[in-house]
């Protein structure tokens, strides 16, 4: 099972610092399983991100890049079809497959979630701020379409069962949906994938959790999904499911803090520097947990370094499916990790924004080629020599060191163009739309 936050930044649980929001079932489930701290996802926004969690490739290989970012709700396309998910991967030994919450990887017929090996869907097709209201409603942001949206449609596999849900209750109904999920196939293999629409903008939570938290209406939104996981893993305990469930909580990107600059409705990224939308450690390395009582090792902080494609090999690993051979894959399994047998991870992370190579992670170092804050109007900034940071003593990239270490700077540069030489080009998906 993937419980995946949308925008949720590193610092908003409390197993990982936040010092007002209340998580206790997060908390308990880190207790009870492995929190990893250098945690990272393929992408700093939702589409890319969320294809090559469900694919463990890249985004830059699918297609899943553009000047326009995400898929919108009149974008023509959506996830390859020659791609491979999670979902479709377990099918083949017979698992049941269902996906709540937020799909964003193509909202046509041909591109909803029952494409792509899930045999049920309850959700929304894209960001819940992509109806009539919402960050999206403004036709003056730069790269942004003007609000044309359809109102907000809710999907029961591929119909259109209710148009601009009431967001207060979504959490709620989406819980309840998880569960019956779960108890109908309690006695077979299943895959679900829940994904969360927060808590990305705009907020909102249940009469049950609003005005709760000190943190005001984020720490609301982010107790009521701490909530909606307690009740999951308390139901996988009580149908004496949870020896045999592997259970990953994580967000698809950072914070969005512009959000925060503005409207106090974005969350933290606690000791890391930038948000989503940029390649900085806050916008691409992510809370992350894994629980899975017998199997993942308990009460076990790890510091090795994993990405959110790892899921789609090291999933396919306990399920026994064998990983396909026709194409590169960027994930590796990190099953060892999880049971303790290894401590050491992922050697290289890239880190992309649309299909430009703009960092590099080797060991504890990271070079910055090029540079850009999240959503800034400026334009991004080249590094030559690139900008150097020793990310296991700075984890803030606050303090620039190439001039010390020309020689890893030489080794980093040398790896970034042999990982771009090897990339074969494809043609971006996300900005072609269906005209109205």
């Amino acid at each position: 099972m993937i419980i995946l936050a949308d925008d949720l930044g590193y610092g908003d649980l409390g197993c990982y610092g936040h010092p007002t929001i209340r998580t206790p079932h997060l908390d308990r489930m880190a207790t009870e399983g492995t929190r990893f701290t250098q945690f990272y996802v393929a992408a700093n926004v939702c589409t890319p991100s969320r294809g090559a969690l469900l694919t463990g490739r890249l985004p830059v290989r699918s297609g899943l890049f553009g000047k326009r970012v995400v898929f919108f709700t009149n974008s023509a396309n959506g996830l390859p079809h020659s791609e491979i998910t999670i979902a479709q991967a377990l099918k083949t030994k017979g698992y049941q497959t269902g996906l709540v919450g937020k799909w964003h990887l193509g909202s046509q017929p041909d591109y909803l979630p029952l494409n792509y090996g899930f045999d049920s869907y309850f959700g929304l097709p894209y960001s819940n701020d992509m109806g009539k209201v919402g960050a999206f409603s403004s036709s003056n942001s730069a790269g942004l379409p003007p609000n044309t949206n359809p109102p907000l449609p809710l999907y029961r596999n591929n119909q259109v069962i209710e148009t601009e849900p009431d967001q207060r209750l979504l959490t709620k109904r989406y819980t309840d949906e998880v569960l019956k999920f779960i108890t109908t196939n309690k006695g077979k293999p299943f895959f679900m994938y829940y994904a969360s629409p927060f808590p990305h903008v705009p907020l909102y939570a249940s009469d049950d959790f609003k005005g709760k938290s000190k943190r005001g209406l984020y720490g609301d939104v982010v107790e009521e999904l701490d909530w909606s996981v307690g009740q999951i893993l308390k139901k996988l305990k009580d149908l004496k499911l949870d020896k045999n469930t592997f259970v990953v909580f994580l967000s698809d990107n950072g914070p969005w803090l512009i959000k925060n600059r503005l409207e106090e409705e974005g969350g933290s990224a606690g000791p890391l520097f930038e948000a989503k939308g940029s390649t900085y450690e806050g916008g691409m390395r992510v809370p992350a947990l894994f629980w899975a009582p017998g199997i993942v090792k308990a009460n076990t902080v790890s510091s090795a370094v994993a990405t959110s494609m790892d899921l789609f090999p090291t999933i396919l690993k306990l399920a026994n499916v064998a990983l396909p051979n026709d194409r590169v894959l960027d994930g590796q399994d990190i099953n060892d990790l999880l049971t303790g047998k290894k401590e050491k991870g992922s050697e290289l992370v890239y880190f992309y924004d649309s299909d430009r190579l703009y960092a590099i992670r080797k060991g504890p170092w990271k070079a910055h080629f090029t540079t850009h804050p999240s959503y800034s109007p400026e334009a991004p900034v080249p590094h030559d020599p690139a900008l150097l940071y020793n990310l296991e003593v700075d984890p803030g990239e606050r303090y620039e060191v190439g001039k010390k270490h020309p020689e890893i700077l030489e080794e980093l540069k040398k790896e970034f163009e042999k990982h771009r030489a090897g990339v074969v080009p494809v043609a971006p998906l996300l900005d072609a739309v269906v005209e109205k």
